[in-house]
């Protein structure tokens, strides 16, 4: 498809000298550049899923409300019983 574009003086020669340079064209130049923008632009836009990872699958102790922020849950573990650093 035909189109016209406004393109910089300055950027438009450092084109040309690059795609001489290659053997290519300014089209292909263009073409190559549109297409990383918009590959770089659709990847950024999705959305990040976090991966569900447990430990040993047990979840949470029972009694422990899964909605209650991480540092207050700790809180509610006793402090007696062993984690899985401590021997």
């Amino acid at each position: 498809m035909k189109t016209t574009i406004e393109i910089a003086d300055a950027l438009l020669a450092a084109a040309k000298r690059v795609a001489r340079k290659e053997g290519s064209t300014v089209r292909a130049l263009v073409e190559e550049g549109l297409r990383r923008a918009l590959e770089d632009r659709a990847r950024r836009q999705r959305p990040f899923k976090l991966k569900l990872v447990t430990v040993k699958g047990k979840g949470l102790r029972p009694g422990i409300d899964p909605s209650l922020p991480r540092e207050l849950a700790y809180d509610l573990v006793p402090h007696d019983v062993p984690t899985v650093n401590e021997p």
